[in-house]
């Protein structure tokens, strides 16, 4: 009789990643940033813990990691810049209502302050907020412009936190999108 071979399974370095990933997004959607550890990740991924080391660096860079594969603002900054401020206007207006649709999303809004997600949410502003904006705009100051627009989202998201949800009008929204267009705009009057 001959002694029973057994295959070894190949490895798949981004098959394991994105198991990692997956169950990364899965538990900070459940249970937040502070209740998940790197430990319950490797064990809801099927992965040794040492792999979530390599591949991410840390619980922060798994968080990071996370942010970019959520959805952006791309398609408001899309079509006619003239319709930009109010394109912003009415998703500004939506957050009034409801927070991101995202689980991910959402518990970057509750973790913010979090200081091992602080460098998270300040890269994710950065790549999927300011840059883009900024691409958008002419003239002079494109990312003090860009800037204060982005306060315009961040201001609305934490007064829907703290005083709760609130059902936007026609009139919030032609409101925001004059704020809009004096915040983008290239000249002061």
């Amino acid at each position: 009789m001959s002694p029973q071979v057994t295959e070894a399974r190949p490895r798949d370095r981004e098959a394991t990643r994105e198991r990692i990933l997956q169950a990364a997004r899965e538990l900070f959607s459940e249970q937040g940033y502070e209740q998940v550890t790197v430990r319950m990740i490797a064990a809801a991924a099927d992965a040794n813990i040492a792999l979530v080391g390599r591949y991410f660096g840390s619980k922060a860079g798994l968080f990071a990691a996370v942010l970019q594969g959520e959805p952006t603002f791309a398609t408001l900054f899309e079509g006619d810049s003239g319709c930009l401020p109010r394109r912003l206007a009415e998703w500004a207006a939506e957050r009034m209502q409801h927070p991101p649709e995202s689980p991910i999303l959402r518990t970057l809004e509750r973790f913010a302050g979090h200081p091992e997600v602080q460098g998270a949410a300040r890269e994710r502003m950065i790549t999927a907020v300011l840059n883009p904006l900024e691409d958008k705009l002419t003239g002079p100051d494109a990312p003090s412009r860009a800037r204060m627009a982005a306060s315009v989202f961040l201001g609305i998201g934490a007064m829907r936190r703290r005083v709760g949800p609130q059902k936007p009008t026609p009139s919030d929204v032609d409101r925001l999108t004059a704020v809009f267009e004096a915040c983008l705009a290239d000249s002061v009057k």
